[in-house]
């Protein structure tokens, strides 16, 4: 007995010697902007091609029943890198401007944050919209991550009439916002390119992403690589290799471009003979912006889209891929945004900084196609407020909406409840829906007479009650204002601006 627990006691060292040298997993998180929910190929659309997500797709775990904090950007993006639902780091209402004097607090803690301690080289690519600022203060560089090449906002906040797409002269749809700065490329924290030359820009990112991959994987450090897509956003944009290439038009070409990079990036991880220590992450902010019609995406058959707390405009494609650790599939289990930071410190053994999150380590999920710790998700409006505070809860397969508001973003639809016209509304009680059976949120279950449904919602309004005890809001940042002088200039002392704002 004694000479069997030297053993075993012997071979646990081992085991745990073997453990403690292992290289710690890359981490690459794609996220895309205004994907729908039924967007993809591998989510059913029958036009999309989408051959390397859907390639992700068959490889990793596909999640049925995942969800983003909001159905806007800045809000989602804030709780992604945090951990922490966009209500408690002030990034409300709406989102930032090239112009606004707030952003992400620098006392909030991001995942580049939590893995730089370990060693990790990390890295941006892509649309930041987590605030620019006095000197440049929220850029990511001072958020947590080594390098930043990118656009920091929406591709659409600036003139963009000029964005052309292949082959030359041919226009992309739409002209957006007028009277501020043209839409500059950083590099850290310096402008490349005022305004940014959109066929070539995804040809540049790809190239700093798969750069920073080789160069990680050669001087043997793990890596962050956080890239986040300004596809399939409005106005569509793709370069000469994708314009004109899908069935789906300008849209599609978008996502077919996307679908590129995705590729790109697994034949980076190919070529380093890293592809099997790396974790990654693909999914979207918010849903479709369904105003632009076929420009604007699709959710499927989920209710309403971007800017609304139905389905659509806060439940996303999701694919958790690893080779040789994550065994394909697909998941029903209820994760979101939120949960991204806490796995991502569990697989690394990152230090969380003691506050309050919002997400759950999904590992049972991902490595034993377990259970999900989260058992709720609380749907927030793109106006937060302590007044009305959740607008919906999701509790098991049931959802409760105390409040609904219909969105600009989500207008053009059949569905009046969707449209800008369609003022907020409180239900008492409230609205019911089983999403197992009805995941486009059609029956109202609170109408029946069952017993059941009248228990269920018991058990809604002890969550959210629970849940509205623990959320302290935090000081709006987006409610700072925007001053002119704080749009992202090149050349900061020429006249008259915005115009002068120019610089190849």
């Amino acid at each position: 007995m004694r000479l069997h627990a030297v053993l075993v006691l012997f071979c646990l060292g081992l085991s745990q010697k073997a453990f403690s040298v292992s290289p710690p997993p890359n981490i690459i998180i794609i996220f895309a902007d205004d994907l729908g929910f039924g967007d993809l190929g591998c989510f059913g659309h029958p036009s999309s091609r989408t051959p390397n997500l859907d390639r992700l797709a068959a490889g990793g775990l596909r999640f049925t029943d995942f969800y983003s904090s909001s159905p806007v950007c800045s809000p989602s993006r804030a709780a992604l890198l945090t951990g922490r639902y966009q209500t408690r780091s002030g990034i409300y209402p709406g989102v930032l401007y090239p112009g606004s004097r707030g952003g992400l607090p620098l006392n909030e803690t991001t995942i580049a944050e939590i893995l730089k301690p370990l060693g990790y080289a990390t890295a941006m690519v892509g649309k930041w919209h987590l605030g620019v600022g006095p000197n440049r203060t929220y850029l990511p560089i001072n958020q947590g991550f080594d390098q930043y090449l990118g656009v920091p906002y929406s591709h659409d906040q600036g003139p963009c009439q000029n964005l052309t797409c292949f082959p030359p002269n041919i226009k992309c749809f739409g002209k957006c916002d007028q009277g501020v700065v043209t839409v500059p490329l950083f590099l850290n924290d310096k402008i490349q390119q005022q305004p940014v030359h959109f066929p070539d820009l995804v040809a540049s990112y790809d190239k700093f992403a798969t750069d920073f991959i080789s160069s990680s994987a050669k001087g043997k450090r793990p890596f962050f690589l956080y890239y986040a897509s300004h596809h399939t956003h409005y106005p569509q944009f793709a370069g000469k290799q994708s314009t004109g290439q899908s069935l789906r038009g300008p849209f599609g070409d978008a996502l077919l471009e996307f679908d590129n990079t995705v590729g790109a990036l697994l034949e980076a991880l190919v070529a380093s003979g890293i592809q099997n220590n790396t974790f990654m992450f693909f999914t979207s902010d918010n849903g479709p912006e369904l105003m632009r019609m076929s420009r604007g995406g699709n959710a499927g058959l989920l209710k309403c889209g971007k800017g609304t707390t139905y389905e659509g405009g806060m439940r996303e494609p999701a694919i958790a891929y690893w080779p040789g650790k994550i065994q394909p599939g697909v998941t029903h289990e209820l994760a979101s945004t939120l949960d991204v930071l806490p796995t991502i410190a569990g697989l690394t053994g990152a230090k969380l900084h003691g506050v309050q999150l919002d997400g759950y380590d999904m590992s049972n999920i991902l490595f034993n196609k377990g259970m999900s710790k989260r058992n709720a998700m609380f749907y927030y409006p793109t106006d937060p407020s302590e007044m009305y505070s959740v607008f919906a809860v999701r509790l098991g397969k049931y959802k409760a909406h105390y409040y609904t508001q219909g969105a600009g973003h989500s207008d053009t639809t059949p569905d009046h409840d969707c449209h800008f016209d369609a003022l907020l509304k409180s239900h008492d009680p409230p609205l019911l829906f089983d999403l197992e059976s009805d995941p486009s949120e059609n029956y109202n279950l609170a109408t029946a007479s069952h017993p059941e449904y009248k228990a269920v919602l018991v058990k809604i309004l002890d969550a959210k009650t629970q849940f509205e005890k623990t959320m302290v809001f935090g000081e709006s940042q987006v409610g700072k204002g925007s001053d002119p002088a704080l749009e992202p200039c090149c050349d900061p002392q020429c006249s008259p601006k915005p115009t002068c704002c120019v610089c190849r």
